[in-house]
């Protein structure tokens, strides 16, 4: 069995995140989790570099809003939250965007796929909205069954 290195990129708010990520790992891969990238670091959120970065979230903000955004996107929590995500993507040979997820997920496997990365996207019956651009995608998968499986398949294949 090839073992692959994967970047699960999703949302914080994904319940599945944590189950897909299990199940990766139960199959053998090594698997990069963003809510827990290495023993102590619970991962990045916008709250631990400004008391207002979930109202950041409500998309209408003020000029004033998005000052505070920039000084907080080059605090030393957010540089380090980023350089922790980002070597995982440099890490990783497969990435998989498990929907629904938002913007830096999307914009984590566009630079996979523009890497060369093999690339995998699990659709979601929930929040669904087609995309044209997963074709930059090796695959779409209907759901995390399917990517498991495919992944088995390829593994078989290339061993």
């Amino acid at each position: 069995m090839r073992a692959r290195k994967i970047y699960l990129a999703s949302s914080w708010r994904n319940e599945q995140q944590q189950e897909l990520l299990a199940q990766l790992r139960a199959d053998g891969h090594e698997v990069y989790d963003f809510h827990n990238p290495k023993p102590g670091d619970v991962g990045f959120s916008w709250k631990q570099v400004s008391p207002d970065g979930e109202d950041l979230r409500s998309g209408s903000v003020t000029a004033a809003d998005l000052e505070s955004y920039l000084i907080a996107l080059d605090h030393p929590r957010a540089r380090e939250g980023f350089q922790s995500d980002f070597d995982a993507m440099k890490w990783a040979d497969t990435f998989v965007l498990l929907l629904p997820c938002g913007r830096s997920a999307h914009l984590e496997a566009g630079w996979a796929a523009g890497a060369g990365k093999e690339c995998h996207v699990v659709l979601s019956t929930e929040k669904f909205e087609p995309e044209l651009m997963y074709r930059c995608c090796q695959e779409v998968h209907i759901d995390a069954e399917q990517l498991r499986e495919r992944l088995s398949e390829s593994e078989r294949v290339l061993a």
